[in-house]
């Protein structure tokens, strides 16, 4: 006889096959059931399914504990039952399952009564319905068949034809009371006229043939290990250096060493052999219990499972008749599958198959179902919509084909051309007073930075590319350093201009062009020096940011240095900040000199724009941060453009009759410009 271990493993790979994951046992409380129950959990278990619940019919009680294997049943949700008994022991619950009416469970059976007569009753079908059942594989040895139609037991004289006549008719021959009994046959006498081919579809005639094969097999071991032994090569042998036994002379035990090693093939197919434990191959049948047209109840054989072919599995699902007619496999979970791009989050208190379906977090995808774990996409992408895959993420960079940066760089190309004109219209009215009264050169020189600074602004457009990082901060703090400092020396050449005409003033020396010029040099030297021990030191670079905004990679230029960038920001905001002061306080000097009026609006203008880019600029992402910087640039360099010569511009092109030193030198300051 097979082990029971092989059947367990069986039984665990068809409920895998049909991905049943939640499934209930009932056995008896016996050492049989006991045992047949563990190691099917234990099969179970491994296969990855889960118990629900496992029932002991107690065999010591009067109920056998059918109420409360009831009310199990109704409680859970399971659909597939495995029950590991034989088919007396398991009747008394589907009478009260029928009595409840208890049906569209999906059982399935151990070989003790997955053929059972008892069971195979149309009373017991709307329980029984679509069972799933192990059964013995029963080989025909050739030749029986033939040899049993000849039979009778008039023609061989042996007691054994007299007693399987007299089992399969159920009558007897003999006299002998007791041996009637024993065999549990009827009194009815047997006329010897029976015919034996009309029983031979019987449930008597194939049980009667259950362990033929079996026997038949036995002998043909015993046969093979005779023959092995008798064989023997004492080189070879299995004993102790290889000797071997006197086929005249030895003990049935030794024989076992021989037993151990056959291995052959009968006639009708069945491989013999044993492995580690002492176990032959098993080689079972899946039945499925189905009605017949004529209103029997049959066992259709649907698959095989082997353990000679590396424990195969294979099933027939398109000839499996399921419970109450349905067409498709019956459903047996506890938790349904998580679909893609979730993950199954264990329920505290349940087995592993409850489960939740939670969400994968944010970057991470599960491209398949029932996924344990999700997986976090590569740093350069990201999930996509169903989080099943990732994608590349999409980067992001104030370019020039954005509308935002498009907008942006034609305002800058079109500003810039302003104080290109002003400077040409300065240019031309050089000779008239307002020009010359406000100091030419400088004007040239600020108008020229001015349109730098305009430009400057294109630099943080476009992909930032590790020569446009390089320059770009540089190139807006130099410019603006040379214009801010154009306006300081121009503010302070009013005062200087306005303190020389005191009489004995010694301030008239320092009135010189040259004066200006020095300060606009030590202004921009002193900003020059700071941008280059900032490129030596730490400089800026382009960096790929995939923290700010998930899913996207937002390609920007690295400060490199954050305290030499605000250290440039901060000495351009000292010197606006002393403009302003210097213009501040002189703004009532005398109207030839009252351009510090105009300065005193500008810087006003200009700190105010670049206090509020601070706050602005931390609260901005991304390529809108380029944007505010941009805008600042723009606003403020507009700033100056208006107020410092817009009135003087107004003057030249629109009021040429008061572009005259003697308006110039008025002294009465209630009078418009």
């Amino acid at each position: 006889m097979t082990s029971d271990t092989f059947q367990s493993k069986g039984i665990a790979q068809l409920i895998l096959h049909f991905r049943w994951t939640w499934v209930g046992l009932i056995a008896p409380e016996d050492d049989y059931g006991l045992q047949g129950v563990q190691t099917i959990k234990e099969e179970i278990m491994k296969s990855g399914a889960c118990v629900a619940f496992t029932e002991y019919i107690l065999l010591n009680q009067p109920d056998l504990n059918v109420p409360n294997i009831i009310k199990t049943i109704k409680k859970s949700t399971v659909k597939v039952i495995v029950v590991f008994s034989l088919g007396g022991t398991f009747a008394p619950i589907l009478n009260e399952m029928l009595k409840q009416n208890l049906t569209g469970k999906m059982f399935i059976a151990n070989a003790d009564w997955s053929r059972s007569n008892l069971l195979s009753t149309a009373h017991y079908f709307p329980v029984l319905s679509g069972t799933l059942g192990f059964a013995s594989k029963n080989y025909v040895v050739p030749g029986l068949s033939d040899f049993l139609k000849k039979i009778h037991p008039s023609s061989i004289r042996d007691p054994w034809v007299k007693s399987y006549w007299e089992i399969i008719f159920n009558c007897r021959f003999s006299s002998d009371k007791n041996l009637t009994d024993s065999l549990g046959i009827s009194e009815v006498p047997c006329t010897g006229e029976e015919n034996l081919e009309s029983f031979r579809g019987s449930s008597a005639y194939v049980n009667s043939l259950k362990y033929i094969s079996k026997s038949y097999a036995t002998v043909y071991v015993l046969a093979k290990a005779l023959e092995d032994l008798k064989t023997c090569n004492e080189r070879n042998g299995p004993f102790f250096q290889g000797s071997c036994l006197n086929i005249w002379n030895f003990k049935p035990w030794q024989l076992t060493n021989y037993i151990k090693k056959v291995k052959f093939t009968l006639s009708y197919g069945e491989d013999i052999y044993f492995d580690d434990n002492g176990d032959p191959p098993a080689t079972y049948s899946i039945v499925n219990w189905q009605m017949s047209p004529e209103g029997s109840v049959k066992q259709v054989d649907v698959g095989s499972f082997s353990t000679s072919l590396s424990q195969s599995l294979m099933v027939n699902s398109s000839q499996v008749s399921w419970p109450l007619g349905e067409q498709e496999v019956p459903h047996s979970v506890c938790s349904e599958s998580c679909a893609i791009g979730f993950r199954r989050a264990p329920i505290q208190g349940q087995p592993s198959c409850c489960f939740e379906c939670a969400p994968c977090l944010q970057g991470e995808i599960s491209n398949q179902t029932d996924s344990t774990n999700c997986f976090r996409c590569p740093w350069d992408q990201w999930p996509n919509d169903q989080k099943s895959g990732c994608v590349p993420k999409s980067m992001e960079f104030l370019s020039y084909g954005d509308a935002l940066g498009a907008i942006l760089a034609t305002f800058s190309i079109v500003s810039a051309f302003i104080p290109v004109f002003i400077l040409l219209l300065f240019i031309s009215n050089n000779h008239t007073p307002i020009v010359k009264a406000n100091n030419y050169s400088l004007s040239c020189i600020l108008l020229i930075s001015l349109c730098l600074c305009f430009l400057c602004s294109l630099g943080f457009i476009g992909y930032p590319e590790l020569e446009k990082c390089l320059l770009r901060q540089v190139s807006f703090g130099l410019f603006f350093t040379l214009c801010v400092a154009c306006i300081l020396a121009k503010t302070i050449m009013v005062v200087l201009a306005f303190m020389a005409t005191k009489p004995g003033s010694g301030l008239r020396k320092w009135s010189w062009l040259r004066v200006s010029y020095t300060i606009i040099v030590v202004c921009f030297l002193l900003q020059l020096i700071l941008c280059i021990a900032w490129l030596i030191l730490s400089p800026p670079f382009p960096q790929n940011n995939i923290e700010t905004k998930p899913g996207t990679i937002i390609v920007n230029c690295n400060e490199g240095s954050p305290e030499a960038f605000w250290t440039m920001l901060g000495y351009l905001f000292l010197l606006a900040s002393i403009s302003f002061i210097v213009a501040f306080l002189a703004r009532r000097l005398p109207d030839s000199f009252n351009e510090a009026q105009f300065i005193t609006f500008s810087m006003l203008a200009f700190l105010s724009v670049w206090i509020s880019y601070i706050p602005a600029s931390l609260s901005a992402q991304g390529k809108y941060t380029v944007a505010m910087e941009i805008f600042a640039i723009l606003t403020s360099t507009w700033a100056l453009v208006l107020c410092i010569f817009l009135p003087k511009c107004y003057i030249i092109l629109f009021r040429p009759d008061i572009n005259t030193k003697e308006y110039l030198r008025r002294k009465d300051s209630s009078k418009p410009m």
